[in-house]
């Protein structure tokens, strides 16, 4: 059947673009959330997948694009939602955050109609887009300020929800989503529908992290039966809470351990140093665990994240 979301229509067996307006610039260009859109030929579920809510996060972009232009809406069951870049002035600021109000917007939705340009994104798609979908797979990587291991977070509260896409995505870490709110997936998992973020790579952009992007998704669309074939699934992952590591030091930062690395308690993780070369701080492992994200931007100011540990809380077996 033809397919709707917001003004953007597409019938059964193809494909389209377009724009859910969102404000229009000081030099009048509108701005919004692009779309594209594929409408299988058969019935299924309305899957989304978004990129781009932090600027500077490229590989997912991509991912997204790819994963349209190789999608048949001849063999398609289902429709499958394309964003391939949610948060646009972030970036052509290249940056994480927008470069009109200078928001997170990772930590502000459900947003608000009558804010800033980035609350009135992230309202107009708890308006417009969840109630067109029927799951959500939001692409993220560590970013230019990091690198993180391949991982899928799993918001905790939301299990019976979404382990299962989760699971799919294929990577052994999952990370249950903590205390912190306003992304993505908390308006679509209050809607009742499953929504998990993967997250791998960051620091720049490699062609090795979109095509991991891109096997997760497309295995996720077997799970959830939109194309043929079984959805591999693990023996059994490992489940993290994650922990932020600080510099109390404003200086240089020397890492001495990379994302995926497993840490004892104590481990020496990383260093700040001065322009001398004198330690001014050092950054141990909190607990057991696996380093998830280390910070590749060399300068660092007080309160600047350098490390994200994960305190390993159980082994999942499907």
């Amino acid at each position: 059947m033809t397919y709707t979301i917001g003004s953007l229509t597409c019938a059964p067996g193809k494909r389209a673009q377009g724009l859910i307006p969102v404000g229009t610039s000081t030099y009048g260009v509108e701005m919004g959330i692009p779309l594209l859109v594929v409408n299988g030929a058969g019935p299924g579920p309305v899957l989304c997948v978004d990129a781009g809510v932090h600027g500077d996060e490229y590989d997912g972009q991509q991912a997204v694009r790819r994963i349209i232009a190789e999608t048949d809406p001849a063999t398609l069951r289902g429709t499958l939602v394309g964003i391939p870049c949610m948060n646009t002035p972030a970036f052509e600021a290249a940056a994480r955050t927008s470069g009109l109000d200078h928001l997170n917007l990772n930590r502000i939705f459900p947003g608000d109609g009558e804010g800033s340009y980035s609350l009135r994104l992230a309202a107009t798609f708890v308006e417009q887009v969840v109630p067109a979908i029927d799951a959500l797979v939001d692409l993220h990587t560590g970013g230019t300020f990091g690198e993180i291991a391949p991982l899928t977070i799993v918001q905790g509260g939301y299990e019976d929800l979404a382990t299962d896409i989760g699971l799919a995505a294929g990577h052994e870490i999952v990370w249950k989503g903590g205390k912190w709110g306003g992304t993505v997936r908390h308006p679509t998992l209050e809607a009742g529908k499953p929504a998990i973020t993967i997250e791998a790579g960051g620091g720049t952009y490699r062609e090795e992290t979109v095509d991991l992007h891109v096997n997760s998704v497309r295995n996720i669309m077997r799970q959830l039966g939109m194309i043929d074939g079984a959805a591999e699934v693990r023996d059994s992952y490992t489940a993290v809470s994650g922990t932020f590591a600080r510099s109390a030091a404003g200086g240089f930062f020397l890492a001495k351990a990379g994302p995926g690395d497993d840490c004892k308690e104590g481990d020496l993780i990383g260093s700040i140093v001065d322009h001398y070369g004198n330690t001014l701080e050092e950054v141990t492992a909190p607990q057991d665990g696996i380093v998830l994200w280390v910070r590749r931007i060399r300068t660092v100011r007080p309160g600047d994240e350098v490390v994200i540990f994960g305190a390993i809380e159980a082994e999942i077996r499907p």
